[in-house]
């Protein structure tokens, strides 16, 4: 009988118990491999891990107890049925969830440490796996021998080398499954190759493995005698990790915060993403361009003389310089580059469609901007390669865009830099992150186009009207009275002398909006231009008055957020959707009930009423001139 807790394999490294501080060491400066186990469903992620974990004689307290209590009663079975525990305890998780948010696991050997991202197989959780691959150093893109390249395998690999992961271990799995036939292997490494050269990943390591018996992971199989490549850890102790590769780029910091304890120091802490750094470095704060020199480099330990990629430090300048969260620290004579419109590409991962035009947040490495995207360049079919006409991205999808920010953003290129090139994109409403994506290159015309100064201000606009600019943004279903009542209100101020315009959304839509539709698409770029015009007769000192269903509350704040505070006055036109199609005065309702008109909001599409307007107007309380003078009194007392 095996005594699991004495068995060599649970014993303590001697080091420990000779010199703990000497062991403590040697552990604290062994370099780290984070990697990702991916591949399709049931292709044997969790199994694997649980044999790595197994194998590498680093398995938790937890995990131990449970393993004690099940050695009194296996028999000679003992460390099959410990490492079966183990793998059930990673199974139960993915069923409840853990795996499906992307499960880490830490585990070390003698020569490295480890960090694995466990994500999941399946194509709707595509997502996670994106996130687990975006740290990694290493995928191991597990198949199953016995189905061979399947659409995930595809996905994963693309994702993968699209992330930028250049180590890629091809792990054939459960080959005890297929008797170990060299001739199955053989027959889905040269697949995969041909696959591979396709979406440019030139170097590959394949291994024929079996996660349950442990074949070729932590050493050669009798089972394999025809495979002469390194077992799977022998592999994983011996790659380079990107920290070395990122040693050797240029200096770049993201500054997560200003440290400040006191008068007499002034540090700016992060994470440095690539390069090194040292006192007397001079250094350029970007996008400002201020320059200074390097005094200190602060550490919880004391200061350095030099720190790397990956270390997280606070450094000291020799002068008081603007610099906060967002900017970029570099070195003075290698700066990377400012821009606000860029081609990049995205992979989407919400399940409502991306909507083009709509804003969203961008957050690239501790910048955090507004962003809209344009209609896509093209989609990639991962099986074919295939780059395919889009209007928009949906659930998985991957595509190539054009997008914009409001203000220009510290980049470099995802493929030299993944922390100024890679970002998030983030529903302003929700909060959720719906896209991931990847900087190419900024556009030209973002270099060339630049901002014209000119002599007579929007506050000279305005005072010569003698009034205050304001956009009077009226929504709510058609039928509501939006017309009329905006009507009622710019012919109540043109009695008052004041300088007015109406925006009518069936007016626009014969000139400046006839291009679009009724998608949401279509919506979100007729509320775009819309509010680009209100911005700009803002500018010219008018009241401006729109009359739109803006049926999205993310395109409403969009506009919000483009003019000055203060100015832009929701009201909502609060009517039931029952009074509305009651009154169905173009007969719209009547069609949309039918099937004839599509997109119809409040019967196919939907209508987001706004939380918190200015004014609400309630049109079965009161009449439109009420409705009328109400608003009049709000906007001049």
């Amino acid at each position: 009988m095996t005594d699991t807790l004495t068995d060599p394999i649970y014993k303590t490294d001697s080091l420990i118990a000779e010199d703990i501080d000497a062991y403590l060491d040697v552990h604290q400066h062994k370099t780290m491999l984070r990697f990702i186990t991916c591949g399709s469903v049931d292709d044997g992620k969790s199994t694997l891990i649980g044999r790595l974990l197994y194998d590498s004689k680093m398995i938790f307290e937890d995990q131990l107890a449970a393993l004690e209590a099940d050695s009194k009663r296996v028999g000679t079975q003992g460390q099959e049925i410990d490492f079966a525990l183990l793998v059930d305890g990673l199974a139960a998780e993915r069923e409840q969830g853990i795996t499906i948010d992307v499960a880490y696991r830490f585990f070390a050997t003698e020569k490295r440490k480890f960090i694995v991202a466990d994500t999941p197989g399946h194509e709707q959780y595509t997502r996670n796996m994106v996130t687990g691959a975006s740290t990694a150093d290493l995928a191991v893109i597990l198949i199953d021998a016995r189905k061979g390249i399947l659409t995930q395998t595809r996905r994963h690999s693309y994702l993968a080398h699209l992330i930028g992961i250049r180590n890629i271990v091809l792990a054939v799995n459960k080959m005890d499954l297929v008797g170990y036939d060299q001739a199955i292997f053989d027959k889905i490494v040269a697949d995969y190759t041909e696959f591979a050269a396709s979406i440019g990943i030139t170097a590959f390591t394949p291994m024929p493995i079996s996660g349950f018996k442990g074949d070729n992971i932590t050493g050669p199989s009798e089972n394999t005698p025809w495979y002469t490549g390194p077992a799977l850890i022998e592999h994983l102790e011996t790659v380079e990790v990107n920290s070395a590769v990122d040693a050797d780029k240029p200096f770049r910091m993201p500054v997560q915060w200003v440290n400040r304890p006191n008068l007499d120091f002034r540090g700016f802490s992060g994470l440095i993403a690539t390069g090194t750094v040292k006192p007397g470095d001079a250094i350029r704060v970007l996008p400002s361009g201020k320059t200074s020199t390097v005094s200190r480099i602060v550490t919880m330990d004391g200061d350095l003389d030099q720190a790397v990629a990956g270390q997280s430090v606070t450094l000291c300048f020799t002068d008081e310089i603007d610099c906060s969260r967002g900017d970029v620290i570099a070195l003075a004579d290698n700066p990377p580059q400012a821009a606000d419109q860029f081609e990049a590409t995205i992979v989407w991962m919400a399940d409502e469609e991306m909507l083009p035009g709509r804003s969203y947040w961008l957050k690239i490495g501790t910048q955090m901007v507004t962003a809209t995207v344009q209609q896509p360049k093209y989609q990639v079919n991962v099986n074919t390669m295939e780059h395919l006409a889009a209007k928009t991205l949906d659930l998985n999808a991957i595509g190539v865009a054009n997008l914009s920010t409001d203000k220009q953003i510290v980049f470099e290129a995802y493929a030299d830099n993944r922390t100024l090139g890679g970002f998030i994109l983030i529903d302003k409403i929700s909060n959720a992150t719906v896209a991931a994506g990847m900087l190419h290159f900024s556009l030209r015309r973002a270099q060339n186009v630049h901002w014209q100064a000119t002599d007579v201000s929007r506050d000279f606009h305005a005072a010569l009207k003698n009034q205050k600019p304001a956009v009077l943004w009226f929504t709510g279903l058609s039928g509501a009275g939006k017309s009329t009542i905006a009507n009622l209100v710019e012919k109540k101020l043109a009695r008052m002398n004041r300088h007015t315009f109406l925006l009518d959304g069936d007016n626009v839509r014969h000139g400046l909006n006839k291009d679009l539709g009724f998608t949401d698409a279509d919506r979100v770029e007729n509320i775009r231009r819309v509010g680009e015009v209100a911005k700009l007769m803002t500018d010219a000192g008018l009241i401006v008055i729109t009359a739109f269903i803006s049926p999205f509350r993310s395109e409403r704040d969009m506009v919000r957020q483009m003019m000055q505070p203060g100015e832009f006055i929701e009201v909502h036109i609060d009517t039931p959707l029952a009074d509305a199609e009651a009154r169905d005065v173009k007969g719209l309702y009547k069609k949309a009930r039918s099937g004839q008109l599509k997109n119809f909001t409040g019967i196919d599409s939907p209508y987001e009423a706004p939380l918190d307007p200015e004014i609400r107007v309630d049109t079965v309380a009161m009449t439109a001139e009420e409705a009328a003078d109400a608003i009049v009194a709000r906007l001049i007392p």
